[in-house]
């Protein structure tokens, strides 16, 4: 893999370790994990630094304002919960939330013991698809990512665990007669300083032919991509007077921040909601019809959970599984067996969100 083409790499690994499988870099999952956090990135988690995680990267590093070209501590720090801490630098075990128990999940997935959400959180079933691993290895069943653990994966799926930045490289261009940085930094959409960091040359100087420059990724038009989610569930919880961290949690159970997906029953977009629920909620709680948007379906979910909050007294456990069950189910029948993991791993992901 050449470096001034590769797209995005984990800088370093361990001394021993085989070379990354072809089909992806593991540590990558998580970046993507986060930046999906983000509504940056809605493709295949897949662990491929492929151009649609590149624009992501680009595009979160444009509306924080950080230098292209690094996923460093620093840009992980800004990814918030699920940007840090990198697979291998603790020990893994149950309720854990972050980078590292995405990454886990994506392995577990690709080994074929782990169907679940990959959603940087260490619930019951992950706990179990981890503890398959564990039998099939011939290693202790404690359901904990452990130094024993740890070397297994690292020695079978070729994981980088040291702590180096992930290098977000791109093309490399040829200057040609006509180039100026300016011009170069409007057609790949960055800045002069950006371009002047990524090739360390001065802004200053003029550029010259032949010259040859690291350039970013051009990003893809992706639309769906450069919706806020976050902060499109926290102005909407502000406005109906919902918790913010509990209406996060629940959309990222739900569908982790994808604004297009459509469920087997038909839910749809980011809190997953029926066309039965939107139904009732334009009729009998709005009084109005609801655009079918993104802002529209978040309006309409929480609008849904502000009135399961209402009913069940504020009690957030019986909205919750009013919300997975059904209302009424939940006063005929309490919680069903299968509702109360949801219930759990929402109200875990809570404070984390």
């Amino acid at each position: 893999m050449r470096p001034c083409i590769a797209l995005i790499c984990l800088i370093g690994t361990l001394a021993a370790a085989p070379a990354v499988h072809a089909a992806g870099n593991p540590q990558i999952a998580g970046l993507q994990v986060a930046l999906r956090a983000h509504g940056l990135y809605l493709a295949q988690i897949d662990g491929i630094a492929g151009p649609r995680t590149a624009a992501a990267v680009h595009a979160f590093q444009h509306r924080h304002g950080l230098p292209y070209g690094v996923a460093n501590a620093r840009l992980r720090a800004a990814l918030g919960p699920l940007g840090r801490p990198l697979f291998g630098t603790r020990t893994l075990k149950h309720g854990d939330f972050g980078w590292d128990v995405s990454v886990l999940q994506f392995l577990l997935t690709r080994r074929g013991v782990y169907s679940g959400a990959l959603d940087g959180y260490m619930g019951k079933e992950t706990s179990a698809a981890l503890k398959r691993y564990q039998r099939a290895m011939h290693l202790r069943a404690d359901a904990v990512v452990g130094p024993r653990t740890l070397s297994a994966i690292v020695r079978r799926d070729a994981v980088p665990v040291r702590t180096h930045p992930v290098a977000v490289s791109s093309t490399v261009h040829v200057v040609r007669v006509g180039d100026t940085l300016t011009a170069l930094a409007a057609r790949f959409h960055t800045t002069i300083a950006a371009l002047a960091s990524m090739n360390r040359i001065d802004p200053a100087k003029p550029i010259v032919i032949g010259q040859r420059l690291r350039l970013p990724a051009a990003a893809p038009s992706l639309t769906p991509q450069r919706l806020d989610v976050r902060a499109m569930l926290d102005q909407w919880s502000a406005r109906l007077g919902v918790d913010a961290h509990l209406v996060r949690a629940l959309a990222w159970m739900e569908s982790g921040y994808q604004t297009e997906i459509v469920s087997a029953a038909g839910a749809r977009g980011v809190l997953q909601t029926l066309p039965t629920t939107r139904q009732y909620v334009e009729t009998v709680l709005a009084g109005r019809d609801i655009p079918q948007s993104v802002d529209g379906d978040i309006e309409v979910g929480i609008l849904y959970l502000k009135h399961l909050l209402q009913t069940f007294d504020g009690n957030e456990r019986l909205a919750l599984a009013g919300w997975y069950q059904g209302e009424r189910a939940v006063q005929k029948h309490g919680l069903y067996k299968v509702t109360k993991p949801f219930v759990a791993n929402v109200l875990a992901l809570r404070q984390r969100m």
